[in-house]
Parts: C-alpha cells; sequence; structure tokens
C-alpha cells in the first residue's frame, strides 16, 4: 500500500509548522497514520546537519549551502520518507525540494538548471502529491521573525527583506506552473480559518488517492 505525500511551503515567519501540527492533529483523530518531519533535519544525520549549518557563526558559502540541504534531502528521502509512504502513511514534511528552488535559485542567484540536476539527484524523483504554500506578504513574515528572533534566531531570520521577496516570487511561480500540485493558502488570516482550509485541501487529496 502506497502513503501520500504532502509538503508545506512558505517563507519564514509564514506560520506554516504550526499548521503543520494542526493538520497532523485533525488527521490522527480520524484514524490516519501520519508521520511529520522536516528539512533540514529530519532525520539523526539531517538533525547535525542542520545544526551546523543554521547555528554555525561563520560565512556559509552559497555553494555550500546548497549542497547541504541536497545532503539533508538524499538522508531524508531514502531513510525516512519512501520506507513511511511504503508502510502506507501519509507523510507531512515542512519543507522540501521547492524550497531550494525557491530559497537557493531566486533567493541565491543560482542557475535553475542546476538547481533541477542537484534536486533530481537528492530526491531520486520523488515528488510530493500535494504542496500547500502558505502565503504572506514578505513584511509581515519579517515583523514576526523579529519577535521571534528576540527569543530564538538562526541564519535564516536575518535575511533581507528583498531575499524574501524573491522568494516568495518564486514560489508563487512554483505554484502557477504546477496548479494540479501545489494549493496557495493565504497565511494572513486566522490561524483557525486557515487550518480549515489546509484540512479541506488535504482531504480533497486523500479521498482522490
Amino acid at each position: 500500500m502506497k502513503g501520500s505525500f504532502i509538503t508545506f511551503e512558505g517563507i519564514d515567519g509564514s506560520g506554516k509548522t504550526t499548521q503543520l501540527e494542526r493538520l497532523a492533529e485533525s488527521l490522527r483523530h480520524s484514524g490516519r497514520d501520519v508521520l511529520i518531519t522536516c528539512e533540514p533535519g529530519g532525520t539523526p544525520l539531517g538533525r547535525e546537519l542542520r545544526k551546523a549549518f543554521l547555528e554555525t557563526k561563520q560565512d556559509v558559502e552559497p555553494l555550500a549551502e546548497l549542497l547541504l540541504f541536497a545532503a539533508d534531502r538524499a538522508q531524508h528521502v531514502q531513510h525516512l520518507i519512501r520506507p513511511a509512504l511504503a508502510e502506507g502513511k501519509i507523510v507531512i514534511s515542512d519543507r522540501y525540494a521547492d524550497a531550494t528552488t525557491a530559497y537557493q535559485g531566486a533567493g541565491r542567484g543560482f542557475d535553475l538548471k542546476l538547481i533541477e540536476n542537484v534536486t533530481a539527484i537528492a530526491t531520486g524523483g520523488l515528488k510530493p502529491d500535494l504542496t500547500l504554500f502558505f502565503d504572506i506578504e514578505p513584511q509581515a513574515a519579517v515583523d514576526r521573525m523579529e519577535f521571534r528572533a528576540a527569543h530564538k534566531k538562526n541564519r535564516m531570520d536575518l535575511e533581507p527583506l528583498e531575499f524574501y521577496e524573491r522568494v516568495r516570487d518564486a514560489y508563487l511561480r512554483i505554484a502557477a506552473a504546477e496548479p494540479e500540485r501545489f494549493r496557495v493558502i493565504d497565511a494572513g488570516r486566522g490561524i483557525d480559518e486557515i487550518a480549515a482550509e489546509t484540512l479541506e485541501a488535504v482531504t480533497e487529496m486523500l479521498d482522490r488517492v
């Protein structure tokens, strides 16, 4: 029995992680077998890579950033996602390959063909059944991150507004190019309203499958 693979995407500060947890709770309550994970950091090796990348005080070469995320993804796919799907689980990941296209492609300026090649190697061709993009104005997201940074911050909380504008635009372009896989959700609303639309989108996909 094949499971279902759902990914949550959005710029930092979009609230997607909160929505992922709400969705998992709802699905489990209905009797679904759900595995939640994240990138980077979904596996023990990934957690070490995440810590090294996000907490380092060194300047990180953009190419090193790209390849580090690819290494994390390769481990993630082979050691966690594919086995869980083979067991029939619903796998929900907080970020996946689209994040590389948006962050390292549009954000860092890497050639999209290079991004496609690196992603294909890392994922082995595994694509989500459904991707939810939690869309929010970059300024609102940056305001949220500034509040969060007062308590706990990492490297990605320090990017300028223009960086997140490029990332958001890239996500919207991907959504327009792949409307059957992507669903754009307005993340500027109340948490409960967003959660209801999220559950509706996922339920529709699972019913089709």
